[in-house]
Parts: C-alpha cells; sequence; structure tokens
C-alpha cells in the first residue's frame, strides 16, 4: 500500500518540478540585470537574446509565468486529494490542504526564488529559452485573460495607457546612488554621471553668469583702453556693448586682438575693435542644456549671451559652464584651488555668498538641498521664508540652519550656514523630565 502511495505521488512531484520552474524562473527574469543581458546579446549570446525578448513584454511573461504555476499547482493539490482519501477518508481535506501548503511553500516557492535571487543572471539564462517556448504556447490564454483584467480595472477608471513606466533616467541614477551608498561607486563617479542625466532637465538659466557678474566693454573706447580692458578680464572672450551695457554689438576674441597688435608691431593705433569682433549669438534662457551642448557643437563655438522672453540680456552662457555640471568646478591657472565664495569655519559651519548655486553645493559639499525652488542658495532661503530676511535673521529649513549675515538692498550676499550633523548638536538639550 505504501508503495503504491508513493507510486501515486511521482506525478504529483513532478508538478512541482513544473511549479519551482515557474516561480523561479518569474523571480530571476523580473530581477535580472537588463544592462548586462543587453552587453551579453551584443557578444552573441542566445540565451541573452532571449532574456531581453522575454523582458520587452513583461506583462505577458509574468502572465504565462503565473498561469503555469497556478495550474500545476491546483492540479497537484487535486491530485494529492485524490490519493489520499482512501487513507485518511473525512480528513483528506485537512491532511491534503497542510501537506501541500508545506511542500508548495518550501520547494515550489521559497526554494526556487532564493536560488534565482542568489544566482539572478546564471538562473535567468538558463531558463530563457524554455520559458520562451512557454510564452508562446500560452499566448492565446494570457491575451485573453490580459483583455479581461484591463475590462475589470477599466471599471476603476485604470487605463492600459496610464501606466506609468519607470524612466531609464531614474533607473540609472537611483542604482548609481544606491551603489554609492554601499561602498562600490565614489562620489565624484556618482556626480559624473548625475550631471550627464541633468543636462536633458536643467536649463541654461540654471547655470548661466548673470548679467550682474558680467564683464563686458564699450566698443567706442579707445582701442589702447579696449585692449587693457581685455587683459584685465582674464577671459577668452569679452561682449563688446553700445550706449549701455545691455546692448551687445559684438564679441571680442583675445586672439584676434592680440594679433592685430602683433601685426602692427605692438601699436593699436588703427586697429578697428569692431571689425575684430564677431556677430553675438544669443539664446533663450529657457533652452536644455542638452540642446545648447549640441548647437555648441555644431556651430563649433563656446560662447553665446542668454536673453528672456522679452530679448532683454540676462547672461552668458560657456561650453565650459556646461562641461562643469558634469566635471564639477573646473579652476584655470588664474583661479585658487579653494572657492573664495564657500568658505568652511573652525566650527564645522559654512561662510556662503549668496550668488552660489545650491546644485554646486551639494555637489561640493554631499548636502541634498533642494534644487527645484531656487537656481542660488540666496534664492531658496528667500523661497522658504517667504520674504525678503534682514542681517542677523536665522531660519532652519531642511535640517539645515540658515543665518542672513549680510544683505544689500534687496539681495543676500552672504549667509553662514550649519549642516544637519552640526545643527542637531547645537540644538539645546531638552530639560530633563520630572
Amino acid at each position: 500500500m505504501d508503495t503504491i502511495l508513493l507510486v501515486s505521488f511521482a506525478p504529483i512531484a513532478l508538478l512541482l518540478v513544473f511549479g519551482a520552474f515557474f516561480s523561479g524562473s518569474e523571480t530571476a527574469l523580473t530581477a535580472v540585470s537588463r544592462g548586462r543581458m543587453h552587453q551579453l546579446e551584443k557578444d552573441g549570446s542566445r540565451s541573452a537574446r532571449d532574456v531581453n525578448r522575454l523582458v520587452a513584454d513583461r506583462e505577458r511573461l509574468i502572465g504565462a509565468l503565473l498561469l503555469g504555476n497556478t495550474f500545476v499547482n491546483i492540479l497537484a493539490s487535486s491530485i494529492a486529494t485524490l490519493v489520499l482519501q482512501s487513507r485518511f477518508g473525512s480528513r483528506t481535506v485537512y491532511v491534503a490542504t497542510i501537506v501541500m501548503t508545506i511542500l508548495i511553500l518550501i520547494f515550489v516557492e521559497v526554494l526556487p526564488k532564493t536560488l534565482a535571487i542568489a544566482r539572478t543572471d546564471r538562473f535567468a539564462l538558463a531558463v530563457a529559452t524554455p520559458v520562451r517556448l512557454v510564452v508562446i504556447v500560452l499566448a492565446p490564454v494570457v491575451n485573453a485573460v490580459q483583455y479581461l483584467v484591463w475590462r475589470v480595472l477599466a471599471l476603476f477608471g485604470v487605463r492600459q495607457q496610464d501606466v506609468e513606466e519607470v524612466q531609464a533616467h531614474e533607473e540609472i541614477r537611483g542604482t548609481v546612488d544606491l551603489h554609492h551608498q554601499e561602498g562600490a561607486v565614489e562620489r565624484e563617479h556618482r556626480d559624473m554621471i548625475g550631471g550627464i542625466l541633468d543636462l536633458r532637465e536643467l536649463h541654461i538659466g540654471d547655470v548661466m553668469i548673470h548679467r550682474k557678474n558680467l564683464i563686458s566693454i564699450d566698443a567706442d573706447l579707445p582701442p589702447q583702453d579696449i585692449l587693457q580692458a581685455v587683459l584685465e578680464s582674464n577671459h577668452t572672450r569679452v561682449p563688446l556693448w553700445r550706449e549701455q551695457p545691455e546692448n551687445i554689438v559684438g564679441v571680442l576674441h583675445t586672439k584676434d586682438i592680440v594679433r592685430a597688435v602683433i601685426e602692427r608691431k605692438g601699436s593699436v593705433t588703427g586697429v578697428d575693435v569692431a571689425q575684430l569682433a564677431t556677430k553675438p549669438w544669443f539664446v533663450p534662457e529657457t533652452t536644455p542644456l542638452e540642446e545648447q551642448l549640441n548647437a555648441f557643437r555644431e556651430r563649433r563655438t563656446h560662447f553665446a549671451l542668454v536673453v528672456d522672453e522679452y530679448g532683454v540680456l540676462q547672461g552668458l552662457i560657456t561650453l565650459e559652464d556646461i562641461l562643469e555640471q558634469i566635471f564639477g568646478d573646473i579652476p584655470d591657472e588664474h583661479e585658487e584651488l579653494e572657492r573664495p565664495d564657500v568658505r568652511r569655519r573652525p566650527d564645522g559651519s559654512f561662510l556662503v555668498d549668496g550668488t552660489v548655486p545650491v546644485r554646486e553645493l551639494n555637489r561640493d559639499l554631499d548636502w541634498n538641498l533642494p534644487e527645484d525652488e531656487a537656481t542660488t542658495i540666496a534664492g531658496l532661503v528667500i523661497h522658504e521664508a517667504r520674504t525678503i530676511p534682514e542681517a542677523g535673521q536665522r531660519f532652519a529649513f531642511f535640517g539645515y540652519q540658515f543665518e542672513i549675515l549680510r544683505r544689500q538692498r534687496n539681495q543676500i550676499t552672504a549667509l553662514r550656514i550649519i549642516p544637519p550633523a552640526m545643527a542637531k548638536a547645537s540644538a539645546p538639550a531638552k530639560p530633563p523630565q520630572a
């Protein structure tokens, strides 16, 4: 009798093996590294090609695996009930339920899923081809089930086109940040990758040199004065204006005026500076940095003037300004190694100029201040305070403490910032409970 019982359990064991196959395949194929599979497919792996085809339609893949897993588990439980009925009589349902629950939990769910998590890519490559055949065979049934599911969901206002897919950029950013927290990716590398991804989200107005800091020269000055101003600017290109600083009429390249002076053996007499200047290129401040970078490459230039929607000059943008969003600050031979606008104090706080961009503070100091509300740190404080603070006022936002040190007219020119770790340490202790 026991031998007959064991033989009767043979098809149940086979069905449990199929159930384990479906369960493990679901876990492995949904957690597989798409980047590694893509590279393996490029290297000629057919299994990786099958994995990529399966993952490309996750809804159909999961539907087929769930259908197969559900079918074999129910069939195995039904057969077990029939086999045990002659032995346990009226208690068959309870015994079959307990036995099959234990078997399915351990050997169909936990064991294969644990193996799939531990060897995700290897497991996925091993099962890709048979799973693809299963998906093809079950496609008509899965399509019918999907149609019925979306019809039911539509009754509750959920439509298939409303389902949001995870953006590739955010997936890459989250993966890199996670590996940084685990120590596998250095902060500089994380910032560079994040900077590349941000080029599509940032606009020229977020990173441009504002017109208040713009160095320009009156084109009607004597050539000697223009040459002196160009040399003192320490810039390769300098805008020229007439009548008023906002009326830019050209951009003077240092090498052009120096070449003209050399041709005249050191004399600037008779040099027509206006003829040496190139026509200014104006771009809107709402242009994404990615588009502007491509425009710089197409025009083979590194310099553009920025205007708002009314055509009013707002500042300038250079190729270096865009590259600094990827690589961080790139000091030249005329700049100090340490930033003069961000100074660390012995007590751990920071003296920061109001014009410093929030994004640069986050990158240089590994802070986490919001970058969507304002471009500069002064703008962020004004936005959160809902007023223009006076010198001496203090605020606490996002775990940081801000103290206004100087204010010039309606502009915050200097702040003292205490980061979260110091802010907690400097907070007054609560009195002991009675």
